[in-house]
């Protein structure tokens, strides 16, 4: 016998568990049989690959029995077995990626910690709400010795071999049950909380009662029927929300059921559940899909990414009788069946949001709210399905009054003569709202999206038209907003004319001087179509890179350094008006250059963008608050 330390994660996910994390202690066993069910599963398609492993679907099985004098409960599988090593992998350690985030996540709130515990699937460590003591015996179907792994919940377990092996391989898991658990040795209770969480499971349940000897009949618990190949009509809400909680490892109610039978070149049957809260891992770097693959009911795999990474947070299953059983997963891949059922899923899933947005739009803000972050990432990987995604997408804006819009909301409003969709990036939706960008166009009365999610930086630089309009940023320098209509603001028309003779004026000496103080700090300086308040603000030309993309590659060390941009200044601006004056003055040059410079520090300050000398500004900062005491 060797002893072992469980790693520290584990030894905080068993200190929740065991005081009682989960309200609902029915979970222990719902989470144990889906374990055994998943293990049959992979004998299943193991012994279909592999003609020398011989195995009828008919012979696995699930079995649970008790021992009331010992108060034990005992679940056995014949499914592919762990092997030592196995054993300690997956029950001492919380193996999967993100588990560091994981626990920093916990946070002592008992319903926020058991959704995060469900969707990192460490449900096993739930056996010890209801035991005080557990025992796993298994063998795996190609090693000739069984392992026992054993712990009582505290910062140890053990691994010994077994003296006798009891099967060819499988697992059996033995509980030795808490005072306060006498439910789970009742067979009505077991029966009850199959029947409820387990009745879909593809794999026959049986209870073996203890006085099997004294003429007691053993009881199949389930139908063992795929819930799936059920017509909806046969299938109640209950039940999918259990095959979904049983699937997905998360409490809640699922926020939509795709349930779909599809009969043509290619025959499938999809049943899809969209969470109604977003899974832990949702922007983990690795952005796993988890829908599961399998042929007429037999699972066989997880990992052929049957929807895309943008739709990763669905849960569920594909099932379809047109693909080959004896065929390796790698070769799966590339089925060009497959990949028509993939075609056909997207499009599926794409057109029941479409519709959910058009019959409950409160009800689809929630899920955007959730996943469109997600959802977006498909403009930037697929032409094919982009103007859906854009149909389905939502954003705050200008004039959205801190509502969601969808584009045709936006373009029902458009003005007469816009020929551009135009949006803003930022981190947050109050640092766009103060920007000064925005300036000429609420002025004006166009409006602006407002673009705060990470990955909007990377798709609007890919997007294609939309309904003929293309995207634009309005931190273009030369965005041209001079031929839309402004009938209802008569008063920009003069604003236009003013800065239009402005150009065309003596400023030129001013935007030489300034460029002459800032030299390669910029790139150009120009007068400004955008600004009505603010001194000056930076914008970058057609060809350039957008600020928040060229920050997000320098972050990623993808380049080397941020390029100069253009700085704009606003000629109606009382300081800018100032600086015309003195620009010829050299007795002011000092002061004149100190201004310059501090307002360039501050255009870069609004846009989030470095300050080459932090020191230098501060030190002119505290030279004009002086001054004006």
């Amino acid at each position: 016998m060797q002893q072992f330390s469980f790693d520290v994660e584990v030894g905080k996910v068993l200190n929740l568990m065991i005081n009682s994390l989960y309200t609902n202690k029915d979970v222990a066993l719902r989470e144990l049989i889906a374990n055994a069910s998943d293990a049959c599963d992979k004998f299943r398609y193991l012994s279909i690959q592999d003609s020398n492993i011989s195995k009828s679907q008919d012979d696995l099985k699930i079995t649970i029995t008790t021992n009331k004098e010992k108060r034990l409960l005992i679940i056995s599988d014949n499914g592919i077995g762990m092997n030592r090593q196995e054993l300690i992998e997956n029950l001492g350690t919380i193996a999967r990626s993100g588990t560091e985030n994981f626990i920093k996540s916990l946070t002592g709130d008992k319903n926020k910690d058991l959704q995060l515990i469900g969707q990192f699937g460490v449900g096993f460590y739930s056996s010890f709400m209801i035991a005080d003591k557990v025992e796993v015996e298994s063998k795996k179907f190609d090693d000739n010795n069984s392992h026992k792994w054993s712990s009582c919940g505290s910062s140890q377990f053990e691994i010994d071999q077994c003296q006798q092996n009891e099967f060819d391989h499988g697992t059996k898991i033995t509980l030795h049950l808490k005072e306060d658990a006498n439910d789970f040795l009742d067979r009505f209770h077991i029966k009850h909380i199959v029947q409820t969480y387990c009745d879909h499971i593809n794999v026959k349940i049986d209870f073996i009662p203890e006085n099997l000897s004294a003429g007691a009949k053993i009881e199949t618990l389930n139908s063992s029927s795929a819930l799936w190949k059920k017509s909806k009509d046969q299938i109640s809400q209950d039940q999918y929300n259990n095959f979904y909680k049983t699937l997905s490892h998360l409490p809640s109610e699922p926020f939509m059921v795709i349930h779909n039978n599809v009969e043509g070149i290619v025959s499938y049957t999809n049943l899809l559940f969209i969470p109604s809260t977003k899974p832990f891992d949702l922007f983990h770097p690795d952005r796993k899909t988890s829908v599961k693959l399998y042929v007429k009911k037999v699972f066989i795999s997880q990992d052929l990414d049957l929807v895309p990474a943008w739709l990763r947070f669905l849960r569920g299953l594909i099932d379809s009788d047109d693909l080959p059983l004896n065929i390796s997963r790698e070769n799966l891949q590339y089925n060009p069946a497959l990949e028509k059922i993939k075609k056909s899923v997207i499009n599926k899933i794409l057109s029941e949001l479409k519709k959910k947005s058009q019959d409950d739009e409160e009800s689809y803000k929630k899920f955007w709210d959730n996943f469109g972050a997600v959802v977006k990432e498909g403009l930037c990987e697929s032409n094919e399905f982009r103007e859906k995604i854009l149909e389905l997408s939502l954003f705050y804006s200008s004039k959205s009054d801190g509502k969601l819009i969808s584009l045709k909301d936006y373009l029902d409003r458009i003005k007469d003569g816009q020929s551009k969709i135009f949006f803003l990036t930022g981190e947050t939706l109050e640092k766009i709202k103060s920007s000064p960008q925005l300036e000429i166009f609420l002025q004006k009365d166009i409006e602006v999206l407002f673009l705060n999610d990470a990955v909007d930086d990377f798709w609007v630089t890919v997007a294609m038209p939309y309904k003929d309009k293309e995207f634009q940023s309005i931190t273009r320098s030369e965005i041209d907003i001079e031929n839309i209509d402004n009938k209802s603001n008569n008063s920009q028309e003069v604003q236009d004319e003013k800065i239009k003779d402005i150009t065309n004026s003596n400023y030129s000496d001013l935007i030489s001087k300034i460029k002459e103080i800032l030299k390669d700090k910029v790139k150009d300086v120009r007068i400004s179509k955008k600004l009505t308040d603010s001194p000056v603000c930076l914008a970058v030309d057609s060809m350039s890179m957008d600020i928040r993309m060229e920050r997000y590659l320098i972050d990623q060390k993808q380049i080397p350094a941020a390029s100069a941009k253009i700085l704009e200044i606003n000629p109606n601006n009382p300081i800018i008006k100032n600086l015309q004056d003195k620009t010829s003055d050299e007795k002011y040059f000092n002061d004149f250059k100190n201004i310059v410079e501090t307002l360039f520090d501050m255009a870069c300050i609004i846009e989030d963008e470095p300050i080459v000398n932090n020191k230098d500004f501060c030190k002119r900062v505290e030279k004009f608050i002086k001054f004006s005491n």
